[in-house]
């Protein structure tokens, strides 16, 4: 380290330190002590505390810190950009540890939306636990659409349409058809719709999609394709949610296949519209390409790959 009349003077890095750089590289990548801590898995105050100490012993402020927001000082840039790569660098060789074991270990932090943990994750979770149990698996549901780095997770899983361009990503299941469904109880108050256009004279479940906005039944019938801004009262931001007001009867609900073939199979809720069903592209894995693929995140892929709970 330089001392302050520009001579060159030795600063021994601690065991402390190191822990404190860590955890000032996760607060400057979530931009918030509570993510950041979540992160690390340790708590906000803990961070704080840290960094303060670490603020102290180096003689120089490293963020600017209000109620509302988190940002880095000219020095704090500085420090981030000379200290992420041997971090990251670190991280990598004791993940390629993981070969030499006889069980792999590690932490892995994923964010799936409601569809994809029920119908992707959810299913090859016991074979999972079961190949690998010192792994750690974190899985956060959310259908908002999320910055999966900012975020500190290892990746997301997200339909294909959806993932972001500038991240790798690896399909994980097969394309998906879109069908619109409604209860017996709705059908035979109701008539069934016969055309795309008959729906604006239905009730109908309205799905919030990750951006916020309502989402647009689509449909397509050899050449033809619509998008149906459809009409309704209730609007959801969750799939199983649409689910329990579907079976009541409270409307018609475009979904997935998959999430209501059980329904379908039961008799309790019929398909309308069937030659207007649109495929989608399925499910995907997406991650940074500026970090080496954790073990534990390849191992999961791999088996969703392998065990095909939607098909591939």
């Amino acid at each position: 380290m330089f001392a302050v009349d520009g001579s060159c003077s030795l600063m021994p890095i601690s065991r402390t330190d190191l822990a404190d750089y860590n955890y000032f590289l996760a607060i400057a990548r979530h931009r918030n002590f509570r993510r950041a801590g979540l992160d690390l898995g340790v708590s906000a105050s803990a961070l704080s505390h840290a960094l303060k100490g670490l603020e102290t012993r180096l003689g120089i402020r490293l963020l600017n810190r209000t109620n509302r927001s988190v940002t880095l000082t000219a020095a704090g840039e500085e420090l981030q950009a000379a200290i992420s790569a041997p971090f990251d660098q670190i991280e990598q060789a004791v993940d390629r540890l993981n070969r030499f074991r006889d069980t792999p270990t590690g932490r892995i932090r994923i964010n799936v939306p409601s569809d994809a943990a029920s119908l992707l994750i959810g299913p090859v979770l016991p074979a999972f636990v079961a190949r690998y149990p010192d792994v750690e698996l974190d899985v956060a549901v959310s259908n908002h659409l999320v910055d999966v780095t900012d975020g500190g997770f290892d990746a997301g899983i997200r339909y294909g349409g959806t993932v972001p361009e500038d991240m790798i990503a690896q399909r994980l299941s097969a394309e998906i058809r879109w069908i619109v469904v409604g209860s017996v109880e709705y059908l035979e108050r109701y008539s069934a719709p016969a055309h795309p256009d008959d729906l604006a004279a239905h009730r109908c479940l309205r799905f919030r999609i990750g951006d916020d906005s309502v989402y647009r039944w689509e449909f397509e019938r050899g050449d033809e394709e619509i998008a149906v801004a459809v009409p309704g009262s209730l609007t959801f931001d969750d799939s199983r949610a649409i689910l329990e007001a579907l079976i009541g009867g409270a409307g018609l609900m475009y979904a997935p296949e998959p999430l209501v073939a059980p329904l379908l199979a039961s008799g309790a809720i019929r398909q309308v519209l069937d030659e207007w069903a649109a495929s989608g592209p399925g499910f995907y894995a997406y991650y940074s390409s500026r970090r080496q693929l954790p073990t534990g995140l390849r191992l999961l892929i791999d088996l969703v790959r392998e065990l095909k709970p939607l098909g591939l």
